[in-house]
């Protein structure tokens, strides 16, 4: 089996056996308080409606209420500023989900957007973390021959490592300032941003929905949009980095296989015409076109030794040195020498019945 097929399988097989283990270490943490939650905001709900003597109909239309006036509860969120987060969360794949559209014709307007507008962006972090990997290479070899090292070549190795830190850096810079911001304590703002940046975006925290921030507060609005762009850059810059690491592994796995084929092709000893193996088999039809020019008949047969003057009817394609195994009759070829010595070419046509014999090897 292929290389490529193997680690092709081997992946197919890890990222199943690591979805397996992701959703027990989830349920391991995560059960237990999902079910004490939701106990406990059952309890909650018994006590209001029995306090405000509701009925379950009147509580489940003010819950739904509720639910649907969260949005509008952080401020307008469809003028421009809110309107331009809102693309950007569209063409980013990130989709909080914190705002969505409510008429027929934003449902369709927003799936035509996204049909243009995702490509349009994969595309262009893509080109932009091309650029950004160009750079970071050049600040690498210059640095580097301002140490003075023996190797001033950067290595794809090289380009990940500083791309991942760099990534780490954004992250960690981000969620310091989303603490000062959104008031979040360092965790989450760290779990935001990396939802975020991923284009994960579960929609739990979601910056700018506090104190009607889109209007209010256009230098946050500026920070958030700058953060969120840069940081899917440098993501991007990386996740391209990674992709083309594995792509380069294959070809190069390609490249092994056909350098190690065209290796057994040149060492191969190619025959033409029937031959009768030392134990007596014939190999009928044994016919392919020899690889060079110096080729050196294996006829051994005891019975004549006429050649033909036009095209030699057994070869090989390696010295007679290097097969001096498969010859079993080196014997009789050595008392047959002095008869080769003064046999000419030009009696081939006197002799046509001797070339319809056949050779052993």
């Amino acid at each position: 089996m292929k290389k490529q097929n193997v680690r092709t399988l081997s992946l197919i097989v890890c990222t199943f056996t690591y979805l397996l283990v992701g959703a027990a270490i989830f349920d391991a943490l995560e059960s237990d308080f999902e079910k004490e939650h939701s106990r406990k905001l059952q309890n909650d709900e018994f006590m209001i409606i029995s306090r405000y003597n509701m009925t379950d109909d009147d509580f489940k239309e003010l819950r739904l209420n509720i639910i649907k006036s969260v949005p509008y509860k952080a401020g307008t969120q469809w003028k421009f500023a809110g309107a331009f987060y809102f693309a950007l969360t569209v063409i980013t794949t990130i989709g909080y989900g914190h705002s969505t559209p409510q008429t027929n014709g934003g449902k369709i307007f927003c799936m035509g957007y996204a049909l243009i507008g995702i490509p349009l962006c994969i595309v262009m972090f893509q080109s932009v973390g091309e650029r950004l990997n160009t750079f970071v290479t050049f600040l690498m070899k210059q640095g580097k021959k301002c140490l003075r090292m023996k190797k001033a070549e950067v290595s794809q190795t090289n380009l990940i490592i500083v791309t991942m830190n760099l990534s780490g850096i954004v992250l960690t810079t981000g969620a310091a300032a989303f603490v000062h911001f959104e008031h979040w304590t360092y965790i989450d703002s760290l779990y935001y941003c990396f939802i975020t940046l991923t284009t994960i975006g579960f929609g739990d925290l979601v910056a700018l929905q506090k104190q009607n921030a889109l209007q209010k507060q256009p230098h946050y609005v500026a920070f958030s949009l700058i953060f969120i762009l840069f940081g899917l850059t440098v993501i991007s810059a990386a996740m391209n980095l990674l992709v083309l690491r594995f792509l380069t592994m294959n070809t190069e796995d390609e490249r092994r296989d056909e350098l190690e084929a065209a290796v057994a092709a040149q060492t191969a000893v190619r025959l033409d015409g029937d031959v009768i193996t030392g134990n007596g088999t014939v190999v009928s039809q044994a016919q392919e076109n020899p690889e060079f020019n110096d080729h050196v008949s294996v006829c051994s047969c005891s019975c004549y030794n006429i050649r033909s003057k036009d095209k030699h009817r057994y070869k090989v394609t390696r010295s007679p040195t290097r097969i001096s195994h498969l010859l079993p009759m080196n014997n009789v070829a050595h008392k047959k020498e002095d008869i080769y010595s003064f046999t000419d070419e030009n009696n081939t046509s006197t002799c046509p019945y001797l070339n319809k014999k056949r050779a052993s090897v």
